[in-house]
């Protein structure tokens, strides 16, 4: 999967002095990246997820200057690249105030912004005992640095003892070459290393080390949290945990060419009728990798091409149904966005020599090789070298051809209107007047459609749906969730797309269309 979304992050060139206290540097964008490569997975899906590319590139030293950069923003949504070099900890991390911001001490505090890129340079970051935390936030990247340590109890504690936790209404963020790591379990005061809930979607988890845990991490926080979903998980390592590698309560996840040694009581744990497709991965020295565990509230896999090397099964009971010893799929789950399978034998080699940060950013080529990706440009750049990468394939190029179309509609919610879906702006939109409906794009003339991009607004929790031709009725396509998809070339004058399913509010920004 070598998506290219048009970013390019800075390397550091001080052009303000060092601002004492605060541990913040200025730099100007320059030729050289200081990361390379573009998001992948789920984390490229609902319009995709760039972080803060383009925007002011600044070096923070503590956890107190990166909130001030984030303070010192236009907006909440300006976007900002910020090198992070050093150890953050309690000591240096101070809340700081502003309207683009909403800071606490003792975290790192992303809450209620957007368009935003941490990532570990130089010597290499780490944040040690203090957790990140995500909340109403959404175009996040975090990138090459360590997170170790972060308690729920005992001193200190910070983000409710995880290293990366979402929450609220959280959209699109990708986590890619960290490490993530504790020293023991519930006991010794920790909780997860990453974990989503109460309305997290949109999410990669690549390239990482999460280890020494008594819990990986979780999608959902109860049986019946059920709005998190679209999760991926490749080429990550997890060693010596001892439970939720994740735990995953509804939704969907993607889980490939992912190294797991040494889960001690239960692994991938797919419960109220989550749905995870399971491809390629090698378990080794492992209980009960894959399964429904500790609930009766059944949950769905879809599994090819693993390998399971010394892995032990307990027997089913009420509470406990292992996909194994001989794990077959019991659903079928549709990816949206292309990815390549490295082959299982080779796992293990991959990700040893790729995972984590301070591996030089190294990812598989497809073939079990490391390499490292090509920089791609930054969307500001007045003239793109000819060199650089083709645009991304499954983003929808051209006009966008609902801007000259009219709208209409089965229903919709107090406030809201079937235009808001075709005019350009993702700061309004439609939603039915309940948990379904449809909304049209139409016009005057047939329209030749092969390409269609949903783009929801924040908040929103769409789920299955239908592309219907208004002309004939005949069905399209089906999915879930937000992004672009791809049908038949088709002429026609009327375009719906109906929502058939949802866990709370739908809320659709744009219904884009294009010829190709």
């Amino acid at each position: 999967m070598r998506r290219s979304v048009a970013r390019r992050l800075y390397a550091a060139v001080a052009t303000m002095a060092v601002a004492g206290a605060t541990g913040v540097v200025l730099t100007m964008p320059q030729a050289s990246a200081a990361v390379a490569g573009g998001a992948t997975g789920y984390a490229t899906q609902n319009g995709g997820t760039t972080g803060g590319a383009g925007g002011q590139t600044v070096r923070a030293t503590t956890g107190t200057a990166i909130h001030t950069a984030l303070c010192n923003r236009a907006s909440a949504s300006t976007p900002i690249v910020i090198e992070v070099e050093g150890t953050i900890n309690h000591g240096n991390t101070a809340k700081v105030s502003g309207d683009s911001c909403n800071t606490a001490a003792g975290v790192i505090e992303l809450k209620q912004i957007s368009n935003v890129t941490i990532v570990g340079v130089g010597s290499g970051a780490v944040f040690d005992q203090l957790g990140i935390h995500i909340r109403q936030s959404s175009n996040i990247i975090i990138q090459n640095v360590t997170v170790k340590n972060v308690k729920k109890s005992g001193s200190p504690t910070s983000n409710g003892g995880d290293a990366i936790g979402m929450e609220s209404d959280v959209r699109n963020v990708w986590v890619d070459h960290t490490t993530l790591e504790a020293s023991g379990g519930e006991s010794e005061g920790y909780d997860g290393l990453f974990d989503m809930k109460d309305n997290t979607q949109y999410v990669t988890l690549s390239y990482s080390t999460l280890r020494n845990s008594g819990r990986g991490g979780l999608i959902g926080s109860s049986e019946t949290e059920l709005s998190n979903g679209f999760i991926t998980y490749h080429h990550n390592l997890y060693e010596n945990i001892d439970s939720r590698a994740p735990l995953l309560r509804g939704g969907i996840a993607h889980i490939y060419n992912n190294y797991y040694v040494k889960l001690n009581e239960s692994g991938i744990n797919s419960r109220a009728g989550a749905k995870a497709k399971v491809d390629n991965n090698y378990f080794k020295d492992s209980k009960d990798v894959l399964g429904t565990f500790y609930t009766d509230a059944a949950g769905y896999w879809q599994v090819s091409g693993n390998t399971f090397d010394n892995v032990t099964w307990s027997a089913r009971g009420s509470e406990n149904n292992p996909a194994g010893p001989n794990p077959t799929s019991n659903t079928t789950v549709s990816i949206p966005y292309a990815f390549t399978l490295d082959a299982a034998s080779c796992v293990p080699g991959i990700v040893a020599q790729t995972a984590g940060a301070n591996k030089g950013l190294k990812v598989s080529d497809g073939s079990c090789s490391p390499t490292t990706p090509t920089p791609t440009p930054d969307p500001t750049d007045p003239t793109p070298d000819p060199t650089d990468p083709t645009p991304d394939p499954t983003q929808p190029s051209g006009t966008n051809l609902s801007l000259a179309a009219g709208a209409d509609g089965s229903s919709k919610a107090s406030g809201t209107s079937y235009g808001n879906v075709r005019d350009g702006s993702l700061s309004t939109f439609w939603s039915p007047a309940g948990s379904t409906g449809s909304v049209s794009v139409k016009w005057g003339t047939a329209t030749s459609v092969s390409k269609v991009n949903i783009r929801e607004a924040s908040g929103s929790v769409l789920g299955s749906w239908k592309l219907i031709n208004g002309d004939t009725g005949a069905v399209l396509k089906t999915g879930s969730g937000a992004g672009a998809v791809t049908i038949a070339p088709t002429s026609l004058k009327k375009l719906t797309f109906e929502i058939t399913s949802s866990t709370g509010t739908p809320k659709v920004a744009e219904f884009e269309t294009y010829a190709g």
